[in-house]
């Protein structure tokens, strides 16, 4: 019997090398390589079949292009439908990410109950579970989900073949890790696998207009398992985040070759399924206590949408030898940075202090508009002097302690006047030329200031 030839894939890049290595040659990345099952390369010499759909392809003038004036489906979740920059694009290739039980499969399902409502034809394969286990979940969502065409099915070919009998116009498969190929060697989640099946779903979308959603599973470190080349390969990215306490989940693109990144959905988690959140800012601030020191708010932006984030900060006299740091939703390098600021440009020491921040409801601040937030909670903490009820502070603090001005303050004042609050701190070089009504602006220069005026 032949040996099975073998290769050496990266799974963050796919680069395929002939033996193993301890870095990728080709990202530069270690310990990533990992043994496949080598492809055989077909030919026409070789009398192997070749697809004739790509080699029939002819060039094209782009303004003989025709159908750039496809609408885009929606699905009537609005919060899904803000994600995707409006809808869902026809022949376009969605992946959606996330940790086991956040609602991935939940939400695809009741994607596919609401677009067979709207009268396009949906097929929704399922590589995971039985057809009586999704039918179990359709029956306890409140979607009508019965008209539903489901597939259990793994096999690409055959995944394919029925696809292209049926002629869904959108195609979901749950999930991308359990779907394997018959002409290629190895168990189905390898990086091959994973690397040709979503090759090929993406050639069929594109041949077919088919609207393709795929389902994938994440590794211990959060990203998409497989090759990093499945994510250059589809057109959207979709990151499901949520933390196990909370009823909230979080749809976050990543990539969006239709829309804008990190856009942010927000939805609530019910027997009934996932619910649209459509005023995250309401949601996120509805148990806030005003009254309680270390507690300041920030108008963030997530994507487009202005995002209004309450930051707690706790400061108490470390009891056990050195000093702790610990920061949730907050990088900790940042809150290192941050304090060194406080104790060196505002006199506020911290080097007996154990200091804990959190950003409420699971949310992460990526952005460097919350410093001024941050240092606000942490002041408000060690003075035990809670800061104004209603204000929001937004900019980024330098290392000389001076506030920068951030983008679109328009948009984050508007947002802060609109959940009722009325004074801002930040920068004077940030002031917009028109205020929104209601909403006064204290202007501060460096973390001496902030003290001064929050404080005094």
């Amino acid at each position: 019997m032949p040996k099975t030839k073998t290769a050496f894939f990266c799974r963050e890049c796919g680069n395929e090398t002939p033996r193993w290595e301890g870095q990728c040659p080709a990202c530069r990345e270690w310990n990533t390589l990992v043994e496949e099952p080598a492809a055989p390369k077909r030919s026409a010499s070789s009398g192997a079949p070749v697809n004739r759909a790509a080699t029939d392809a002819v060039p094209v003038r782009l303004r003989d292009v025709e159908g750039t004036e496809r609408r885009r489906w929606t699905t009537g979740l609005g919060e899904f439908d803000f994600v995707l920059g409006g809808g869902i694009v026809p022949g376009s290739v969605v992946l959606v990410g996330g940790e086991p039980g956040i609602g991935k499969s939940t939400i695809l399902l009741q994607v596919a109950a609401r677009l067979e409502a709207a009268g396009l034809r949906t097929l929704y394969v399922s590589g995971e579970e039985s057809a009586h286990q999704v039918k179990l979940r359709a029956e306890r969502l409140g979607e009508h989900a019965a008209d539903v065409t489901l597939l259990a099915e793994t096999e690409l070919d055959g995944i394919l073949l029925r696809a292209a009998e049926g002629g869904p116009q959108v195609l979901l498969i749950d999930s991308i890790q359990t779907v394997y190929s018959p002409s290629l060697e190895g168990a189905p989640g390898n990086v091959g696998q994973v690397r040709e099946c979503a090759a090929r779903l993406q050639r069929f979308a594109k041949q077919t207009g088919t609207a393709v959603f795929l389902v994938g599973h994440v590794t211990k470190g959060g990203g998409i398992a497989g090759p990093k080349t499945l994510e250059h390969i589809v057109d959207t990215v979709l990151y499901f985040e949520g933390e196990g306490g909370v009823d909230h989940r979080v749809l976050r693109a990543t990539k969006n070759r239709f829309g804008g990144v990190d856009e942010i959905g927000v939805f609530r988690m019910t027997a009934e399924g996932l619910v649209p959140v459509p005023n995250p800012s309401e949601l996120f601030m509805g148990d806030r206590q005003a009254s309680a020191s270390g507690s300041a708010v920030v108008a963030a932006m997530e994507g487009t949408r202005p995002l209004l984030v309450e930051v707690q900060a706790l400061a108490a006299k470390a009891s056990y030898g050195a000093p702790q740091r610990v920061s949730t939703g907050l990088d900790h390098k940042r809150l290192s940075l941050l304090l060194a600021v406080l104790e060196k440009r505002a006199g506020i020491p911290f080097g007996q202090l154990d200091v804990f921040l959190n950003v409420v409801g699971g949310l992460r601040l990526a952005e460097t508009s919350g410093d001024l937030a941050v240092a606000a909670a942490l002041a408000s903490s060690v003075y035990d002097r809670p800061v104004p009820a209603d204000a929001v502070f937004i900019g980024e603090l330098g290392l000389g302690g001076e506030v920068r001005p951030v983008g679109q303050m328009e948009r984050r004042l508007a947002e802060a006047a609109r959940m009722g609050f009325s004074a801002a701190y930040l920068s004077p070089r940030a002031v917009p030329r028109t205020l929104p009504a209601g909403i006064r602006v204290i202007p501060t220069e460096d973390v001496r200031s902030l003290v001064r005026n929050a404080f005094s």
